[in-house]
């Protein structure tokens, strides 16, 4: 099904029942670009379908993962050497089956990993090549906005006006001044991950 951007407001009713069915106040600048008849940035809305509330292509947010408080990327760093340190090697098994299964059974647990380092934010933005632009709608990072960069460098980063000076997150409305390309870290795109980004307005 191809979900919407932005084009036209969103009314008061639409997005209170988004944001009561989801558990959830949206941060208020993201809130009042929803609600505004002109968008000079393309965003994905929430949008309800068979599966529940969309986000562009990242398919539904669940209610209950979407109410968590969106975690600093460096609160998984540890946890993720953890993560990569256990992965299971051909040459620690007898056999081809049960190296299978090992790294079957990791790598399930490596997807549920991937998908806590999103909860409480949803898409913004489709990049391409894999990459997406975040927004925090819960914890103490509601209302910032984020790289989602794990197709290359399995990094999550903050899009920040000010890198050099510490990198904190941008907010919506630095966002809408800048997009994401003129936010992200000197360097990306270049070297490692050699993709630049597409599609930030």
């Amino acid at each position: 099904m191809q979900h919407p951007v932005v084009s036209t407001p969103l009314t008061e009713a639409e997005l209170a029942l988004a944001e009561r069915e989801l558990g959830v106040s949206f941060p208020a600048a993201y809130r009042a670009y929803l609600k505004e008849a002109e968008h000079p940035r393309w965003v994905y809305p929430p949008f309800r379908d068979e599966r529940g509330w969309v986000w562009g292509a990242d398919g539904p947010a669940p209610a209950e993962l979407l109410r968590l408080p969106f975690p600093h990327p460096d609160s998984y760093v540890d946890a993720t050497a953890d993560l990569d340190g256990r992965e299971p090697l051909p040459e620690d098994f007898a056999d081809e089956r049960a190296f299978g299964e090992a790294w079957q059974a990791w790598d399930r647990e490596y997807e549920v990993f991937q998908d806590a380092k999103t909860v409480g934010s949803v898409v913004l933005q489709d990049n391409g090549c894999g990459f997406s632009t975040r927004l925090a709608i819960t914890g103490p990072l509601a209302g910032t906005v984020w790289w989602d960069g794990r197709a290359t460098c399995d990094l999550i980063v903050p899009l920040s006006p000010d890198h050099p000076g510490g990198g904190h997150p941008a907010t919506f409305d630095d966002w809408l001044r800048h997009g994401s390309w003129d936010l992200l870290p000197a360097g990306w795109g270049q070297g490692g991950s050699g993709v630049q980004a597409v599609g930030t307005g």
